[in-house]
């Protein structure tokens, strides 16, 4: 009897032992979730206001998930610098769809690009599920170029409410369909697979071929494009994180406004930073950082280009907030920082508008999302 106690009495002591363990390790493994520490910071550019000149292009940013505390964690990584401190005009927009206070990227998105608020998890349609009109439409139809440049896969929420319709956002396939009479000259991203591995066994991407398109699936095909309509799906599912994809699409960006302000007319482009939502989401502070960097720094170039045009109006902004993210504790000398998430999903604050060059003053305030849309159509004199 003794010798059965002490067998349990040593098993248990292993088992708390291991139970120890593996709560310490997941502990650490939370904590370097939440810390970050710059291995090197990078240099920001400095632009002057640009004045006198009327708005011919438009460049709208999107950091999806980016909120104000994102922002200052990044901030202080980078040792005290940001691309995004050149905005001269900065303002405030609410986020709610219309049959929720906490929206989604489709609500949100679709708030932005057609000037409706609309259902949680729908793209590009109304409360009913009637289509609407983008902000691509309308430009295209004045004649201006369009263009949509994304780190996710093509048929995610935020390309989908400017690229086509539906009440669903999780319809990937339906969704993909839609950018066959979206009209859009110049579209970048992931999600081959919804356009030629489909349930339906149609070849959209050749399809899209008829339709006039440069097909590209990787970014030296990009690069090399010279034409009038592209269209790049350059990974299966999404771009991979900015560690691994490197400035793919920062450089994806610059030739999307390169090649659409061949356009006499000007330009209308969407330029997302996708997967900032995701580190959010998964609650990551170090990829965040790093994706947060990769879409500061093309903010740095895009303002560059757009100093030297003189009639560019670059607006950054989120759909949302992602993960009720606290900057807790860190040091701006070393570039490091901790942080707490409140969630694993969207949060309901108020999103950081920022706004540079000719009518930049128009973001300033505090407004709906759909004012966005608004502002852009005025500007741009697209209605």
């Amino acid at each position: 009897m003794k010798s059965i106690k002490f067998i349990f009495g040593i098993l248990s002591f292993l088992l708390i032992g291991q139970s120890g363990l593996r709560a310490q390790y997941a502990n650490q493994e939370q904590a370097d979730k939440l810390n970050y520490t710059v291995e090197q910071a990078y240099e920001t550019v400095q632009v002057k206001p640009v004045k006198g000149k009327k708005v011919k292009n438009f460049i709208l940013m999107i950091g999806d998930g980016m909120g104000l505390t994102q922002i200052s964690m990044a901030w202080v990584a980078n040792q005290g610098k940001l691309n995004v401190d050149n905005f001269p005009y900065t303002g405030l927009a609410r986020t709610y769809a219309g049959n929720k206070l906490i929206t989604d990227s489709g609500a949100a998105g679709t708030a932005m690009a057609t000037g409706q608020k609309t259902r949680y998890h729908s793209v590009g349609v109304d409360m009913d599920g009637n289509p609407l009109t983008s902000l691509t439409d309308l430009a295209h139809k004045k004649g201006l170029g369009t263009g949509v440049v994304v780190t996710c896969g093509l048929t995610d929420a935020t390309p989908a409410a400017f690229c086509s319709n539906h009440a669903d956002r999780e319809q990937l396939e339906a969704i993909a369909a839609g950018y066959l009479n979206c009209n859009v000259d110049f579209i970048f991203g992931g999600g081959r697979t919804d356009f030629n591995k489909r349930s339906d066994e149609r070849n959209l991407l050749k399809e899209m071929e008829e339709r006039g398109y440069q097909l590209a699936d990787s970014w030296a095909e990009v690069e090399d494009y010279k034409g009038e309509k592209l269209f790049a799906v350059v990974d299966d599912g999404q771009l991979p994180l900015a560690k691994e994809r490197g400035d793919v699409w920062q450089k994806a960006a610059l030739k999307a406004i390169d090649e659409l302000s061949k356009h006499k007319k000007g330009f209308f482009a969407m330029l997302e930073g996708s997967r900032i939502d995701d580190c959010g989401h998964w609650n990551d502070v170090p990829a965040l950082m790093g994706e947060i960097f990769d879409f500061d720094q093309t903010i740095g170039k895009v303002l560059e280009w757009a100093e030297k045009d003189g009639e560019t109006l670059v607006v950054v902004l989120a759909d949302h907030e992602t993960g009720g993210l606290t900057l807790l504790d860190g040091s701006i000398e070393a570039g490091q920082v901790e942080g707490h998430f409140s969630t694993g999903g969207h949060s309901g604050i108020v999103i950081p508008v920022f706004a540079y060059g000719p009518g930049a003053s128009e973001f300033s305030g505090t407004y709906e999302n759909t004012d966005v849309f608004r502002k852009i159509a005025e500007l741009l004199k697209l209605q």
